[in-house]
């Protein structure tokens, strides 16, 4: 009675262990994604030095190759490895990939001068793109094997565990989602370097590396307990040949001799058997109604590149501080909000109103809603251009005057251009001139007049700072060398010394070094938007301190250092670039109709595809579906490419009306779509085939039966 239980007996309603080391290696390896593609673009910005649209299209170039590498991961894992060796070993490229990131991101690797920015800026480029490539080969090659493995660890019986796996498996990604969106400005915001201080790049890459190394182990730990099943043969490679039969063999048979077939599928007859034939006629339906889904991920998939950069235009002030990439925070939450509230509440309802609301109906209304949330963001991006800073254009220069005496002043500009009134402590705005035409400058103060000739430079700002001193006008003359708003959401700061002797300066950990009398810094960036920090002025007498005002995001401040009064600094704040006005919050709008255009696209489409597909083809719709991901993010790549809108609201409306005019098309062609139950007609072909046999059983027999009478 105290027997072992044999394993043939034992019950079927544990969650096979094997199945958690899988969903736990998992949740590790997206953690690990989300944190690289969400460190990506500021990375590219910021340490490469590269453009907002070269940055795009990186991005999506990288997001395009995650998701072209599956069809390559599901064939050597069919055909020749099998699923574990193929996670196994294309993990280990992930981690290299993501090791070589990691070193291109390091600052001191070019630094010989020691002046805190890298010399040979080619090299960390080169090994950028190098990580970049294992690291899509890596994680695109393993996607589609590790949930086709999991699922391989349950039994014909399980059906109800194997749809927990799943669940677990939709959930790792929203979770990790979430939690990268938090990491990522933390690791970021950390300062290293051997020689300078600089923004952590390497450790935004290399925890995602270690993590990634976790998630190895634990899947190597968890290997007795697998279930691994041998090659088989590559499901897509079949289907494919069979296809290409059919094509070769209607081509051989154009004539009108040859009787047309029903099907031009049915050509492959003549060496496929019907029920193959059958199961490709199914596949193939659903597959032409993902034609026009690569226009949805070509908008959804902006939301990591184009709406992060427009987040670092905004301000995101809370009470607490949000990163501009920390915004993307906001769709895994309401994804987790979502997902349930549709399916228990929004459905069951729209069923209750007797509404025949189908995949496919679901589906279109995802695009629709799809395309609703990139005009909320044109509107967005119309509000934040106009509060933008107009900076000169060609043929222009922009000028600014401080006053930092204690008496009026009248600027002249020549040749009897204008005259501008300047009171004690105040500044203009930029004053925008025809650079040809502005030839010099007068200052008026106190019955002192002085002048200075000007040699200016197109599209430049300079700012003009000067001061009345007995007898004299003191100026200072600085080319501003910023002529853009600063693109990482984060500010500028530089001081003038407004004393008569030499001070030095530093603002929290900030080294501004000595400023002689009267002599301006160079812009230094904030290291957080939003914060204050304690200013020190070190005199040879003595040394004063106070605190600043609290930065804001995306601003450029000249800060004049007026006077000391028992050890109390004095300063006066002028804003050179205003810091962004239009709140982060008004995102939240585009991301909620985006996140439920993903749960009604996304979702469905997942299980829409896999309720049509016979249950030996439900990898090659898989490899189907992640197709159109990485064609969408090609799209995306052509469309910024050909279009020569230079505003960025007019592109959002671009992808927007595409997007209106590709959910009409996936209407119309639903409408023609009729519904299938793949298990059924395989079903008929099962019985068909049992009673073929028997019919050639019954045939054998008689045959047998007269050849023993003879």
């Amino acid at each position: 009675m105290g027997g072992r239980i044999s394993r043939q007996s034992r019950p079927r309603s544990r969650f096979p262990l094997g199945a958690t080391f899988i969903i736990n290696s998992d949740f590790f390896e997206r953690f690990s994604f989300f944190v690289t593609a969400g460190a990506l673009i500021i990375y590219c910005i910021n340490f490469l030095r590269w453009d907002v649209r070269v940055t795009a299209a990186i991005y999506h170039t990288f997001v395009a190759l995650c998701y072209l590498t599956p069809i390559l991961g599901a064939i050597i894992a069919d055909s020749w490895l099998g699923k574990f060796k193929t996670i196994l070993y294309l993990s280990i490229v992930y981690i290299t990939g993501q090791a070589v990131l990691t070193v291109s991101s390091i600052n001191d690797l070019t630094d010989h001068n020691q002046d805190g920015s890298p010399d040979n800026v080619a090299v960390h480029t080169a090994l950028s793109m190098v990580g970049l490539i294992l690291i899509a080969f890596g994680t695109g090659g393993i996607k589609p094997c590790v949930s086709a493995f999991g699922a391989d660890q349950f039994e014909d019986d399980q059906e109800n565990q194997r749809s927990k796996f799943f669940s677990y498996f939709y959930g790792n990604t929203a979770v990790a989602s979430f939690i990268s969106a938090i990491v990522i400005p933390r690791l970021m915001a950390s300062e290293c370097g051997i020689h300078s201080k600089q923004e952590c790049y390497p450790l935004a890459f290399g925890v995602p590396a270690i993590l990634m190394a976790v998630a190895l182990v634990v899947f190597v730990i968890g290997s007795r307990m697998y279930k691994k099943a041998k090659p088989q043969g590559n499901v897509m490679l079949e289907v494919s040949k069979c296809v290409g039969f059919a094509i070769k063999n209607r081509f051989r048979h154009r004539s009108k001799e040859f009787p047309k077939r029903e099907h031009w599928l049915d050509w492959a007859s003549d060496k496929y058997d019907k029920r193959l034939i059958a199961q490709i006629k199914m596949v193939l339906r659903v597959l032409f109604l993902y034609i026009p889904l690569p226009m949805f991920w070509a908008v959804f998939d902006q939301q990591g590149s184009r709406w992060t950069l427009q987040a670092t235009a905004m301000n995101g002030d809370f009470g607490f501080k949000i990163q501009p990439d920390q915004m993307q925070i906001v769709n895994p939450i309401l994804i987790v909000i979502m997902v349930p509230v549709a399916d228990s509440l929004i459905y069951p309802l729209i069923k209750k109103c007797k509404l025949n609301f189908t995949p496919l109906k679901k589906m279109t209304v995802g695009m629709f809603l799809g395309s609703m949330a990139f005009v909320a963001a044109a509107l967005v991006q119309v509000q934040i251009d106009n509060h933008n800073p107009v900076f000169p254009a060609a043929g222009q220069t922009q000028i600014k005057l401080i006053n930092l005496g204690a008496v009026p002043a009248t600027v002249q500009f020549q040749p009897q251009l204008q005259s501008v009134e300047v009171e004690p402590n105040k500044e203009t705005g930029y004053l925008t001139f025809e650079t040809s035409k502005l030839l010099s400058l007068n200052v008026i103060s106190a019955n002192e007049n002085k002048t200075r000739h000007l040699e200016l430079q197109e599209e430049q700002r300079y700012t003009l700072a000067f001061k009345w001193v007995p007898t004299d006008i003191n100026f200072t003359w600085v080319e501003d060398n910023v002529t853009s708003k600063p693109e990482d959401g984060k500010s500028l700061v530089r001081f003038i010394n407004n004393f008569s002797f030499p001070v030095n300066v530093t603002m929290g950990d900030m080294d501004f070094g000595v400023l002689e009398p009267f002599s301006v810094s160079n812009y230094s960036i904030i290291p957080h938007a939003g914060w204050s920090y304690t200013i020190k002025a070190t005199m040879p007498q003595d040394t004063c301190t106070v605190d600043s005002m609290q930065f804001g995001y995306g601003a450029a401040y000249t800060i004049s250092l007026d006077d000391c009064v028992e050890k109390n600094l004095f300063i006066t704040h002028f804003e050179d670039i205003a810091p962004n006005t239009v709140h982060m919050a008004w995102q939240i709008p585009q991301y909620f109709l985006l996140t439920c255009a993903e749960v009604l696209f996304s979702v469905t489409g997942l299980e829409f595809s896999y309720s049509q597909a016979p249950s030996n083809m439900k990898s090659v719709l898989q490899a189907g579906w992640l197709l159109t991901v990485a064609v969408g993010n090609i799209i995306v790549l052509i469309v910024a490419g050909v279009s020569a809108i230079q505003q960025q609201w007019a592109e959002y409306v671009l992808f927007a009306a595409l997007l209106l005019v590709v959910c009409v098309i996936f209407a119309i062609m639903a409408s023609f779509y009729t519904y299938i139950d793949p298990n059924e007609i395989e079903a008929q072909f099962s019985k068909e085939e049992k009673e073929e046999d028997k019919k050639d059983q019954d045939t054998n027999e008689k045959e047998a039966e007269a050849h023993s009478q003879l």
